[in-house]
């Protein structure tokens, strides 16, 4: 849209980032935990197997969430339901309904709020099945 008056910027410029992954290694991997049957559990903040946190990635500058990939599920032919936060207030970023199927691979884009440099992110996790229960996943950052 070069020319189309304004600045003159081309939106797709404007548009543009690089996304990050989080786990950051095909040997690392984020598992959230459900607790009972229709029943959320505690808030608790996203970490990966190495005690590396999504937060320590927005420690320094703000970013968005772009997308929650499910990989595995503890229990097939379930439904889940997510919600992602951040800070003390527990500020909803997005809530999601995923269904753990046999071969659950779902991406979810996420089009929630931005989170703040500084934050805490956390999530919470509850299934329609008796639990506990599980699913593993990857999620797609951005900053701005």
């Amino acid at each position: 849209m070069t020319g189309m008056g304004g600045g003159g910027e081309d939106l797709s410029v404007a548009f543009e980032h690089t996304t990050y992954i989080f786990p950051e290694n095909t040997n690392e991997t984020v598992t959230l935990v459900a607790a009972g049957a229709h029943t959320w559990g505690s808030w608790i903040e996203l970490v990966d197997n190495n005690a590396v946190t999504l937060s320590s990635k927005f420690a320094l500058v703000p970013g968005h969430l772009s997308a929650f990939v499910v990989e595995t599920v503890s229990v097939n032919n379930q439904l889940f339901m997510l919600e992602l936060a951040y800070g003390d207030a527990k500020t909803i970023i997005s809530p999601m309904r995923i269904y753990g199927g046999s071969v659950p691979k779902q991406e979810t884009r996420v089009y929630g709020v931005m989170i703040p440099a500084g934050e805490t992110v956390y999530y919470r996790l509850k299934c329609a099945q008796p639990g506990p229960n599980s699913l593993t996943a990857h999620i797609r950052y951005h900053f701005h």
